[in-house]
């Protein structure tokens, strides 16, 4: 099955406007829907799902409540991509982040901030918050500084 992705980098400035947004959403009420099972990974190293890297990173705390606290803390430097699925035409962009923890796990996030319903619900959808299969290196990201 071929996945129909188109990829593009955002100015900087877009990037920390997203940002901006995603943490005032979180700061007021956006809901979190996180899939920690998914299909994509019935084939996959354990080590690279999102449950996995959820429970070894955050053992004792509510999975939502840490991935909030996380979202809440991404950065303009952090930023990988952005990404339109063409699949799902009328749902918005994915922004990829690249994060490391422990000073040597890369940790891959994908995420979408999607307006529901009349109320302007917002809800942050976590795609993946998953080791990553492939070191990262520094071309990857933009806007890092060294």
């Amino acid at each position: 099955m071929i996945h129909e992705l188109k990829t593009r980098i955002e100015s900087e400035l877009e990037v920390k406007a997203y940002i901006q947004n995603l943490k005032y959403a979180l700061n007021n009420g956006a809901k979190i829907n996180f899939q920690a099972k998914r299909l994509v990974d019935e084939n996959r190293d354990e080590k690279y799902t999102n449950q996995y890297t959820v429970d070894t990173l955050f053992p004792d705390e509510d999975p939502v409540a840490a991935l909030r606290k996380e979202l809440l803390t991404l950065s303009v430097e952090e930023y990988i991509q952005t990404v339109k699925d063409f699949r799902f035409p009328k749902r918005s962009e994915m922004r990829e982040f690249g994060r490391v923890y422990n000073g040597k796990d890369d940790v891959y996030i994908k995420i979408r901030v999607e307006l529901l319903g009349s109320y302007g619900n917002m809800t942050t959808f976590i795609m993946s918050f998953h080791f990553a299969e492939k070191p990262f290196f520094p071309e990857m990201f933009p806007y890092r500084k060294n």
